[in-house]
């Protein structure tokens, strides 16, 4: 936590839940309720055993609050393992964030950004208003899922909180820039959807020929930037053509 040093994993009000997800899973859950202290223990676990692998543990997936542990039980019980996690837990330090930060640009409004304008109304601000708003906020990755690379952000402003829809859309672009209720979201594959959408970013969250097919991590920081549409369609040409390769920033 900022301005303190690392606080360790223990104490009755932080002691983690262990639960069966049948004959071979294990989810570790940090608490009963979505927030970000439970979701830094999660990704703090899951780097920690991707250090330092436990023998039979074939896939750890972090959640909002839980992590999901996969493991062979050929190769390790189910008991053994759960004492192993609840040893790691014990020793785990809860720093500052290490995940990536994120500048990602928006072109606000469109035929992609539909809702752009009923929001707006909905809420009582102009577009601009809401625009600022949404591209002023910082996002956290809690966690990537429901499709390849989709990435489920906390940190929406409560004035843009926004129930989906009761009917699904049936096709929404990858890239388009999404509001679930308390989430915020950015489409990594096109398909149906009931979040309401604002706009659309040139950036792929996932694309299955780059040599790390997801863009985004659990962990990292995402700020929207706001860009005018022909500058969108240009960074767009220039990622399909290889001139621009999405970064974070620090590495660009």
């Amino acid at each position: 936590m900022s301005g303190q040093g690392p606080e360790r994993c223990e104490g009755t009000a932080q002691r983690p839940v262990f639960l069966p997800v049948g004959e071979a899973a294990i989810s570790v859950q940090f608490g009963t309720r979505i927030d970000e202290d439970a979701n830094r223990r999660v990704i703090a676990l899951a780097r920690a055993l991707d250090d330092a692998p436990v023998e039979g543990v074939l896939e750890c997936v972090p959640t909002y609050r839980s992590l999901l542990v996969t493991y062979d039980p050929g190769h390790v019980r189910g008991a053994v393992l759960e004492a192993e996690l609840e040893a790691r837990i014990g020793a785990l330090e809860i720093g500052a964030d290490i995940g990536r930060t994120w500048r990602v640009p928006v072109v606000y409004g469109g035929d992609i950004g539909m809702d752009l304008g009923a929001l707006a109304q909905d809420k009582a601000m102009s577009e601009a208003e809401l625009v600022a708003l949404h591209s002023g906020a910082d996002y956290r990755v809690y966690m990537i899922g429901f499709a390849p690379g989709f990435a489920y952000l906390g940190g929406l402003p409560e004035a843009l909180h926004t129930p989906r829809l009761a009917t699904p859309r049936q096709s929404i672009p990858a890239g388009a820039i999404g509001i679930g209720g308390q989430q915020g979201s950015i489409n990594s594959v096109s398909g149906p959807s009931g979040w309401r959408f604002i706009g659309w970013t040139p950036w792929r969250a996932f694309d299955p020929k780059r040599e790390v097919p997801f863009l985004f991590s659990a962990g990292d920081r995402i700020r929207f930037v706001p860009v005018a549409e022909d500058e969108g369609a240009a960074i767009a040409r220039g990622i399909a053509s290889g001139e621009i390769t999405p970064a974070p920033e620090g590495d660009r």
